[in-house]
């Protein structure tokens, strides 16, 4: 099977748990206060479902546009814009004629649902499968570390000891915490063995936005070959994978970052490379074109061998405890890093479903099928309660106006806005896919 099928095969059937999850949040509350729920459906039916089923006043089906998921409540303004039922005088089972409280917590079920869902599959990730950690003692040659960080005091071969006074459990966090954390201050052990506190500055994390530098500390690797890159000025000038870059320009080398320092980076300036490949050595000379590359990669399994080669068990109490760490600090770096969505740059790089797809791997492995269904599920709980009519957050913001005020939006009024909302989240949904195109075709 393909890749793409594989992705696909994930992704759909990631997304057809969340749905009917998400919707039975809002199925069992309404079915508690006794509303009357007319419709419960995976996919939109739009003229036609591919399955439908009437049982006691419900109809259950799965409809042929794969966009999302309802429940059809009787007495609400939603998607399906029923005018003439909110028409008629207001009936004992319809949501309009149940209190504010109740409507509002019918409204929170599925977003509710999709959080403890989250929370749950890590719990259960942590019980089951443990959770893989990369320590200093896994990388004793340290961390190769991006330009700004240099900038700031680090050095290439950086061990991390602590950051604002905290050791990490895993040491490939601190680039997730220098990005979404308010970092202030990180111990790190330098390669000549002294030890230093640096400070970051506050716009660390924006910086490395700006500068799409989302891993600035990557565990240091030797200057071995791993991949060519086909076109590349590097393969005409004879490289092999598997080579070792010894020295550049007349410098030894032994890692890959100081490859990247010594070699020369402007159009047609030779580079003279001295390789070891196997018992020989070889002297070649290549040029970078004009993009200033070589077609060189060492990121294969020299890096991925130093990486979680720690394992932690959990016992069932400890797997409840972390999981629901795990799940508050990914519900919160998730909200941290939503600001940057208004930013020029934020907004070309938002994705629909070929950015989501792309969370799963090409291969089926039900570790990482779970650990991204949790992702998406706090990332959709999230993203719901925003405060846009058509969303739950739009409705639960005009509960919210009614309780607090005693007045409740007038119907007109609703349904403009339940218009309005529709209309934006239409325009999201083709932006969003739209940058998905452009990607695939551009980059």
């Amino acid at each position: 099977m393909s890749p793409f099928a594989v992705k696909a095969i994930q992704l759909l059937l990631s997304l057809s748990l969340l749905i009917v999850l998400h919707e039975l949040g809002h199925f069992i509350p309404a079915k508690i206060f006794k509303t009357r729920v007319e419709k419960f459906y995976l996919f939109f039916d739009v003229k036609f479902s591919l399955f439908k089923k009437k049982i006691g006043e419900t109809v259950y089906g799965i409809g042929w546009l794969p966009l999302g998921g309802y429940v059809k409540i009787s007495g609400m303004i939603d998607e399906s814009m029923d005018k003439e039922q909110m028409a008629g005088p207001p009936q004992p089972w319809e949501f309009r004629s149940k209190p504010a409280w109740q409507r509002l917590i019918i409204m929170l079920g599925g977003v509710t649902v999709n959080i403890i869902l989250g929370f749950v599959i890590y719990m259960g990730l942590l019980y089951f499968y443990g959770r893989n950690i990369t320590t200093n003692e896994d990388i004793p040659q340290g961390f190769s570390v991006s330009q700004q960080f240099k900038d700031y005091g680090f050095q290439d071969g950086d061990h991390i000891l602590s950051v604002n006074g905290k050791p990490l459990d895993d040491v490939l966090d601190i680039n997730r915490y220098l990005f979404l954390r308010n970092v202030s201050k990180v111990e790190v052990k330098h390669n000549d063995g002294t030890v230093e506190t640096i400070s970051v500055p506050e716009d660390a994390g924006t910086k490395m936005f700006q500068n799409e530098t989302h891993f600035p500390f990557i565990p240091r690797q030797s200057a071995t070959i791993d991949t060519l890159l086909p076109d590349y000025p590097a393969i005409e000038a004879g490289f092999q994978k598997g080579d070792k870059i010894i020295a550049v320009n007349g410098q030894p080398v032994q890692y890959y970052d100081e490859f990247q320092n010594l070699v020369k980076t402007e159009a047609n300036t030779e580079n003279t490379i001295v390789v070891a490949r196997g018992n020989q050595q070889d002297t070649l000379r290549v040029a970078p074109n004009a993009e200033g590359k070589i077609g060189i990669n060492t990121f294969g399994k020299d890096l991925v061998s130093q990486l979680g080669k720690t394992e932690i068990k959990y016992s069932l109490d400890e797997s409840i405890v972390g999981g629901f760490g795990y799940g508050y600090n990914t519900l919160k770096d998730y909200v941290k890093q939503f600001k940057y969505v208004f930013t020029k740059k934020g907004a070309t790089q938002v994705g629909g479903f070929g950015a989501i797809g792309n969370l799963f791997p090409d291969v089926w492995n039900w570790q990482s099928f779970w650990a991204t269904t949790a992702l998406i599920s706090i990332i959709l709980a999230f993203m719901n309660i925003l405060p846009i009519p058509a969303l739950d957050g739009g409705h639960v913001m005009f509960l919210l106006y009614e309780i607090v005020t005693g007045r409740k939006p007038n119907d007109k009024f609703m349904e403009y806005a339940q218009m309005v909302g529709f209309f934006i989240l239409i325009a999201l949904v083709l932006f969003a896919n739209g940058n998905d195109i452009y990607r695939w075709l551009f980059e």
